[in-house]
């Protein structure tokens, strides 16, 4: 999985936002904001509107996915993909042991087949 390097600390994330919030009414426009506010933090304009636009989301202000939520469902993702490997080891596990018990108990076709648990793997 290819992550982004975390260049600016949450601290500093916040601290960006709150500015474009702070002085938002004294320019034409949220990107006008962002323009003047993104060198002084140091980050490129689409990053601080990416910031933003998640903050206006996780404070019910914006429509979309919060940060909470997109972590639950990662969680759930996360299970959904554990219980799927597991149900096809358990699917797999009870194919095998189904042929070993056929093979076991069922009735010998000659007195000199090998019986020993090895010749039945």
């Amino acid at each position: 999985m290819n992550k982004k390097s975390n260049r600016f600390s949450p601290e500093m994330r916040e601290r960006a936002v709150r500015m474009v919030q702070e002085h938002r009414g004294e320019y034409p426009s949220l990107w006008a904001a962002i323009e003047s506010i993104a060198p002084k933090v140091g980050c490129v304009l689409p990053t601080l509107l990416e910031w933003v636009k998640k903050a206006e989301v996780d404070s019910g202000v914006r429509e979309g996915v919060t940060s909470a939520e997109r972590e639950q469902l990662k969680a759930l993702e996360r299970e959904n993909r554990e219980l799927r490997r597991a149900n096809e080891i358990l699917k797999l596990a009870s194919a095998f042991l189904s042929k070993l018990r056929i093979r076991l108990f069922s009735p010998r076709r000659s007195s000199t087949a090998d019986s020993s648990p090895e010749s039945l793997c």
